[in-house]
């Protein structure tokens, strides 16, 4: 069967959790950087089709393909390990200990930023012919999105925070959701449509994803947008990689382990008097 019971997919993401942390330097740096480059590669895809139809969600429709080649591929996005990784120190895997944990979403951060950022230096000398015009039309759209996450939420103070930082959460709730759907399948065709739901959903929502707003941020920037390296860090990247770790490792990792993994004694039934 191509359905595996939640038991075994469960065992599965443990597994999976402990090789990320012994994976070599060389390789999570790698896996990382290209992750981060295809994500930020279908945000610009979905965009531009979003830009040239009028229509968000036929962007938000078609920007999965990237997710799923990503992890099809074998390679890792921050918000996937968040989620992962830990179960493998909760499980007490032997040589898996918090420093491993923390060196594991150091090195993916760092490969993922390194990806994405270089997909934004190419995308923005695409969007100006080489910086020797003006941003074209899907340009000026990326630099609008890059003032309205980051000075848009400042605008609203404490307010603004709350909600880019809730927005974080529910992000990584269905992109973790997606990395799990994975597991449940044994097909490439089952893994595709179990991952395309909760991706489509985060993306039309508009939902804050740390690793696609490596590539938005820095290419609005890029591309004059109306905001600074400082607003970028503080109105959203940070918020936004704290709340992509409280959601998936709480809504999705911890759920699952605590009910599939770590099952609870069945109650004992009163004896009929």
């Amino acid at each position: 069967m191509s359905y595996l019971a939640p038991t075994e997919f469960v065992t599965k993401m443990i597994d999976a959790g402990e090789a990320k942390v012994f994976m070599s330097t060389k390789d999570t740096l790698i896996r990382a950087f290209m992750a981060g480059a295809i994500l930020a590669l279908a945000a610009a895809f979905a965009i531009t089709i979003t830009v040239q139809t009028g229509q968000p969600l036929v962007g938000a429709v078609l920007f999965p393909v990237g997710f799923c080649l990503l992890y099809l591929l074998g390679f890792d996005l921050l918000t996937g390990v968040f989620t992962l990784v830990p179960l493998a120190l909760m499980d007490k895997r032997p040589g898996v200990t918090t420093g491993g944990v923390l060196r594991n979403w150091w090195l993916v951060f760092i490969g993922n930023f390194g990806g994405a950022f270089t997909v934004a230096i190419f995308m923005a000398i695409i969007f100006t012919f080489g910086f020797s015009e003006a941003p074209n039309a899907v340009g000026q759209k990326i630099g609008t999105i890059g003032e309205g996450r980051t000075v848009g939420y400042a605008d609203h103070g404490i307010a603004g925070m709350l909600t880019l930082f809730i927005r974080g959460v529910l992000c990584n709730w269905m992109v973790s959701t997606g990395v799990v759907a994975a597991f449940m399948s044994t097909s490439v065709s089952g893994k595709i449509i179990a991952m395309w739901m909760p991706i489509m959903l985060f993306f039309y929502m508009g939902f804050e994803h740390s690793i696609v707003n490596m590539f938005l941020f820095p290419s609005g920037l890029l591309l004059g947008g109306n905001f600074s390296v400082m607003d970028y860090l503080l109105w959203n990247e940070i918020p936004t990689v704290i709340g992509n770790l409280l959601g998936g490792l709480t809504f999705v990792g911890l759920t699952l382990y605590s009910t599939h993994y770590k099952t609870g004694a069945k109650r004992v039934q009163a004896p009929a008097e």
